[in-house]
């Protein structure tokens, strides 16, 4: 004859759904990282059409205004 205890012992964490859920989400913002990664690769920034100085490729002051006609 098999004794049933009242309260079952704690469940190991893969059979918990949100476990599986922070799961899915952690896989799903890699993939997003990823994809922006390549989508990114692929579109190249132009230099801006600015000659003064800057600091890692970013201009140090904003450009001129252009006047307004």
């Amino acid at each position: 004859m098999q004794v049933r205890h009242s309260q079952p012992g704690p469940l190991p964490w893969y059979r918990t759904p949100i476990a599986w859920l922070g799961v899915l989400i952690f896989v799903a913002s890699l993939a997003g990282c990823v994809w922006i990664i390549v989508a990114s690769v692929q579109h190249r920034d132009e230099a801006l059409p600015v000659s003064t100085h800057s600091v890692l490729g970013v201009p140090a002051h904003s450009p001129p205004v252009p006047a307004s006609s």
